[in-house]
């Protein structure tokens, strides 16, 4: 079926999209469909009906949907960690928790969810209280990868659910600066600190927690008063009581819950803090739905498949190596910056589940912007650049904004780039607007080919009423399964991250070098830029 897919693609790279709705006058009805609150139109792909039935029956003959069912059957899928992957089943329903999970696992995932839930009533209702008895206005989430992006890209997404009387604040990179930056805005006495990390080890995120400890202390707290400004979620209790936390403030963690997939969890927390419990279970819901559709709908007409299948028709067929996200939305700014870690991270990888190289091409560069900044950016070579590059487009139909214009013309732009992209402009219409103008003969050779676009690059665009919590899950889950689909066919494990622990390993050796031991296995360039760091912080 690969050589099958080869030779469709050698044939498509001439194929028209723009005239492929004149040989298919039902293309816009035969590739869009709804699920879960999201409608999705796919028809300006560089598909057709005969890529489409390839691309199923491959899917098929790599026993997609079994592939599927051991996810979320809760078989060891990740198979270099001799792991579940099981973040679906922390949105489901309680009878698909115990079915799925047994007895007790199902009742801790319950008891957690209770807790998650006492908490932020407690929260927002001003229950709990700092060391001088006045109630908590901010919460600082300390975590990296996963523990901080999913929550905090949701945050900005939902603000207009967001709590008023209870800010919450997340903290990542390893930068003094920005922790200054972010610490000089807030009270030591109204601030509950969250420190995410499954195994309360992690380096950037213990240096991010320490500093703010330290910050607590400065700011008036006493070390007996200190734990109450200390909550966390992990799951290596020890060392988080170890750290100053109560045990009755740790939510915890399993190991079948990868850290790019734990909004689910209890490293939802923060997010539950700022739009409150409702709102966060009203997400959850949504991404259950999607889930539900995923498991249910058949291939050609499911949602994850069809966009996991044309991200592998482009990637490894088509040869285009980016993918550009494009939300026409300010609430989903962050949401390539995200989809860059969960994608790239998940299946950025060149070696199959037994060990062998993989032929095809993995991972797209995962690259994006809100509109229509977007616009002023990139997209000049999108539209004149020497490689095609898919876009996705993500647009409300309707805004929170009272600026209701501003929306009219927000979604104008985003329809407009997604039929600029397929329709591109000939050097013959250039000929004739330049005519039209006036120009000479000799001005519109000179011109004329500087305002060719080629045009035929494929997009799809994803559409919602508005930006509810519900539609932020079924999105956040669309997402999810879409790259699941696709590690599943490259055949690559696309739940452990190797290549991110060989970069933690040698900061180890570094920081060794750095405090004046043996820098031998460190290169001639690296050993030479540490000796510059090293003299310009001499005493």
């Amino acid at each position: 079926m690969i050589n099958v897919l080869q030779q469709l693609a050698s044939e498509h790279h001439r194929f028209s999209i723009k005239d492929s709705f004149s040989m298919q006058p039902n293309r816009v009805a035969d590739y869009s469909l709804v699920a879960a609150g999201l409608f999705l139109d796919y028809s300006q792909q560089n598909i057709s009906p005969q890529v489409m039935k390839s691309l199923n029956d491959w899917a098929r003959q790599c026993d997609l949907t079994g592939k599927m069912q051991a996810m979320f059957g809760g078989e060891k899928i990740n198979n270099t960690e001799g792991r579940a992957v099981l973040h679906s089943v922390l949105r489901a329903p309680s009878d698909v928790q115990q079915a799925v999970l047994g007895g007790e696992l199902a009742r801790q995932v319950g008891d957690t969810q209770q807790r998650m839930a006492e908490l932020v009533g407690q929260l927002h209702n001003g229950d709990l209280v700092g060391f001088d008895g006045r109630a908590f206005t901010d919460v600082i989430a300390v975590g990296i990868g996963g523990s901080y992006y999913g929550p905090k890209v949701c945050a900005q997404a939902l603000k207009p659910y967001t709590n008023s009387q209870l800010k919450v604040h997340y903290l990542a990179n390893v930068d003094g600066e920005g922790v200054e930056e972010k610490l000089d805005a807030l009270n030591p006495a109204t601030t509950l600190m969250v420190v995410i990390s499954k195994t309360f080890v992690t380096q950037e995120t213990l240096l991010n927690a320490n500093a703010v400890k330290s910050w607590l202390v400065e700011g008036g707290c006493d070390e007996q008063n200190l734990s109450k400004h200390l909550m966390a979620v992990s799951s290596h209790v020890e060392n988080a009581i170890k750290f100053g936390v109560n045990s009755d403030r740790i939510l915890p963690m399993w190991d079948w819950v990868g850290g790019r997939f734990s909004l689910w969890s209890a490293v939802g927390f923060p997010l539950a803090c700022a739009i409150g419990i409702d709102n966060y279970n009203e997400l959850k819901a949504g991404a259950y739905e999607m889930d539900h559709h995923f498991m249910n709908a058949l291939l050609e007409q499911n949602m994850p498949v069809i966009m996991g299948l044309l991200g592998i028709w482009n990637r490894s067929f088509m040869n285009y190596p980016s993918l550009a996200v494009l939300p026409y939305s300010h609430a989903l700014r962050d949401f390539p910056g995200y989809l860059q870690q969960v994608d790239m991270e998940s299946n950025g990888k060149s070696v199959g589940l037994n060990g062998e190289t993989i032929t095809l091409a993995t991972a797209p560069i995962v690259f994006g912007q809100e509109g229509t900044n977007s616009q002023h950016a990139f997209m000049q070579m999108m539209h004149q650049g020497q490689d095609k590059i898919p876009c996705e487009f993500i647009v409300p139909l309707t805004t929170h904004s009272t600026l209701k214009e501003h929306h009219k013309v927000l979604v104008a732009n985003c329809f407009a780039q997604s039929e600029a992209l397929m329709n591109g402009k000939s050097l013959a219409q250039v000929k004739t607007e330049l005519a039209a103008k006036g120009l000479s003969e000799q001005e519109i050779e000179q011109l004329a080919p500087h305002k060719v676009m080629p045009g035929n690059s494929p997009s799809l665009t994803i559409t919602m009423d508005k930006i509810t919590p519900k539609v932020v899950g079924s999105l956040l889950a669309l997402y999810e399964h879409k790259i699941f689909v696709q590690g599943a066919m490259w055949g690559l494990n696309s739940f452990d991250q190797w290549g991110v622990e060989l970069g933690k390993e040698l900061s180890s050796a570094i920081l060794t070098a750095m405090d004046g031991e043996d820098d031998t296995k460190l290169s001639p360039a690296t050993s030479s830029q540490l000796a510059r760091f090293m003299q310009a912080n001499q005493g």
